[in-house]
């Protein structure tokens, strides 16, 4: 193999590529990055192919590239990624001579040893089309919703994004048990799909729609439900990952029908007003809302470990009542939501509660909930 290539073209797909390859790999192949460089033709669009993949998750993508010699070659990911990144911003020169790959770059010069290539695995194919969705409001969606999953392995049904993929509408769902986000919004289907549920890993899905998503792109989906394997493409890049074989809980009856209280509440006012009294909360302790006729008092802390208070307007409809909440899981929803202002709503202390954004008229914006419980006040 011998190539010519863009370092900052080189550097992202790389990083991109790595950012998907296990910390501990189980065998050291899994964790090294494929470099696939085409027949060296000569014509435009030669492009050297830049793939990981350990069973779970696979990334592909495509950086043009000058070939001399075509070949395949197989080097450490997080090296490879750490040397590009630092690489002078000049042409690369990429060579392969027997088993050591040299990496030419200005005055900077690196051998690398590879691995087998015949012992890496063979990258999955993408599945079946079942639609595409804008990529900027897939992009949102995602981070929205994905931010409420859980994080622990020993529950595997709640560390993924619940997939509810219909005609003409799209749904995503993840809980932590403590909260759950919800975004629906519309996109393109297949003619050919029927309408199911899938359960994918929040991480590797948070990873992909942040990349793959974008103003003006249309992000790909693909799907092979019986084979466990969902797929995305977009922006020149595609991945694919294994999905969660669990059962999601059964959200949809958790979802208040009614509220007795509500408050629409300006977002930057609210977030800089939880930092500022979280500061004497120990960590995993409440965050008090008490909420009266057009104002909030926010409070923290109590005597032994010092105590803040801030009070704010908003508009509020309902009886006095004074209601707790964790502070991160609180300000995670309030950031969610995306615009300036936000709706609270809830029934009682020790019932969940709802945020929503609002519209420019001041309505509750639909397609996005974010569903938080209560902390248990003292006394």
């Amino acid at each position: 193999m011998k190539i010519r290539v863009e370092r900052d073209g080189l550097a992202d797909a790389v990083a991109w590529v790595a950012r998907s390859l296990p910390s501990r790999p189980p065998v050291p192949v899994l964790g090294g990055v494929l470099l696939d460089a085409g027949s060296p033709d000569g014509a435009p669009g030669d492009s050297l192919t830049v793939s990981g993949f350990d069973y779970e998750v696979s990334a592909t993508v495509g950086v043009p590239a000058t070939i001399a010699d075509g070949g395949k070659t197989l080097v450490s990911g997080r090296l490879l990624a750490d040397i590009t990144k630092a690489l002078p911003n000049h042409p690369v020169e990429i060579s392969v001579d027997g088993s050591r790959m040299t990496i030419t770059c200005g005055s900077a010069k690196f051998s690398l040893p590879t691995m087998p290539v015949e012992d890496y695995p063979a990258l999955p194919n993408m599945p079946q089309l079942a639609g595409e969705l804008a990529g900027e409001v897939f992009s949102e969606a995602v981070a929205q919703v994905a931010v409420a999953a859980g994080k622990d392995d020993t529950l595997p049904m709640l560390t993924g994004v619940r997939l509810e993929i219909g005609e003409g509408k799209f749904t995503l769902v993840a809980t932590d048990r403590f909260r759950l986000a919800m975004r629906e919004f519309a996109w393109e289907p297949n003619e050919t799909l029927s309408e199911t549920a899938v359960l994918v890993p929040a991480r590797t899905l948070a990873d992909a729609a942040k990349t793959l998503g974008g103003s003006g792109n249309k992000v790909e989906l693909s799907l092979a439900a019986n084979d466990g394997l969902l797929g995305l493409s977009g922006n020149g890049r595609r991945t694919t990952t294994r999905l969660l074989d669990a059962d999601f809980p059964k959200y949809r009856q958790l979802l208040p029908s009614e509220h007795s209280a509500a408050a629409i509440i300006e977002v930057d006012s609210l977030v800089q007003a939880i930092k500022r009294v979280s500061l004497v909360a120990e960590r995993g302790t409440q965050v008090r809302l008490e909420f009266v006729d057009g104002g909030l008092r926010l409070s923290a802390g109590g005597d032994d470990e010092g105590s803040a208070e801030e009070e704010l307007p908003v508009e509020y409809t309902g009886e006095p009542v004074t209601i707790a909440f964790n502070p991160t899981y609180l300000l995670e929803g309030v950031h969610a939501v995306r615009t300036a202002k936000a709706h609270l709503s809830f029934t009682t202390p020790s019932r969940p509660a709802l945020l929503k954004p609002v519209d420019d008229e001041g309505g509750v914006a639909p397609g996005y909930l974010y569903l938080l419980m209560p902390v248990r006040l003292p006394g």
